[in-house]
């Protein structure tokens, strides 16, 4: 039986450790575990914002081992249309566009993959995770609280994401789906998207991107980290079980095969480095802006 629509996972302290979308992609997943470890980050305070599945090699071996870290983790579009045993993978594609047709080579390829115990574990994930933490009330969601795969970017005007506050009740907002990291901070209240593992952000380098939280000294403040892993190995075996050879190449560029998902301000950025800005905090008043670089972050 599923889990209720959100789930109160208590009060948080500590570090916490936020990533989206691990795409199938095991190598990166098997990464940012080492990264968590090394930062002694436990289990109960690492956070995935969905779409565990996706478009990478790997979907079996990607939710075990998402099950075994014993992590907190929501259900993407992804995971809620595998469930449901529908055809396509619910992200929200123009019908027709290259996304859509790119997502029937590899979303039945997820499918069967996948055995029927990892199926059902996805079904006990819930769509909404929601908690306190340094004294402000948290919601983890995958798109936007009027659906599942509503894509939200930085530059996503503030009034829409007023809706998914207003609908929450909170004040800080961990999303997924959009595959790019951004922070849109105003009036109290915090839009974090911590990227996605899985496929490299648009911006012509193969890292890969997630979101530290500190409560230290009672303050919310965050941080985005960058890190690499083998992709040239996650791309060869993308390639040996037939899924998209543009997907795969994008894994060594860095290069979205296309934009159609993108609004015109990021469109623009394509092939730019991400930069953004080291730490924000509620003291500073300021949050980190999504800059681009010709240079890539070392």
């Amino acid at each position: 039986m599923d889990n209720p629509l959100t789930q109160d996972i208590g009060p948080r302290r500590g570090r916490l450790l936020v990533f989206g979308g691990p795409y199938s992609n095991l190598q990166a997943l098997q990464a940012l575990k080492a990264i968590a470890d090394r930062l002694q980050i436990p289990a109960g305070n690492i956070i995935c914002t969905g779409d565990i599945v996706g478009y990478c090699a790997q979907p079996e071996a990607a939710v075990q081992f998402v099950q075994d870290w014993g992590i907190h983790a929501i259900q993407g579009n992804v995971e809620q249309n595998i469930i449901r045993g529908e055809d396509d993978c619910g992200c929200n594609f123009a019908e027709g566009s290259r996304c859509d047709l790119l997502s029937r080579a590899w979303f039945p390829y997820a499918v069967r993959s996948l055995s029927a115990g990892s199926v059902a574990w996805l079904s006990t994930l819930p769509l909404q995770l929601s908690f306190r933490y340094a004294g402000k009330a948290v919601a983890v969601l995958h798109g936007a609280a009027t659906g599942i795969a509503d894509f939200v970017f930085a530059s996503t005007p503030w009034p829409v994401k007023e809706t998914s506050f207003a609908a929450t009740g909170a004040e800080v907002i961990l999303a997924g789906h959009a595959g790019l990291p951004f922070a849109d901070a105003r009036a109290g209240h915090y839009w974090l998207n911590a990227g996605v593992i899985g496929m490299p952000a648009n911006d012509g380098t193969p890292r890969v991107w997630y979101l530290l939280l500190d409560d230290t000294d009672g303050r919310f403040s965050y941080t985005f980290h960058a890190f690499t892993y083998d992709n040239g190995w996650a791309n060869e075996l993308m390639l040996a079980n037939g899924l998209p050879d543009s997907y795969a190449h994008t894994l060594l560029t860095g290069i979205w095969d296309n934009c159609e998902i993108l609004p015109a301000a990021e469109k623009a950025l394509q092939g730019q480095a991400i930069v953004l800005h080291e730490e924000a905090n509620e003291l500073k008043g300021s949050c980190p802006s999504l800059n681009r670089s010709k240079q890539a972050l070392m």
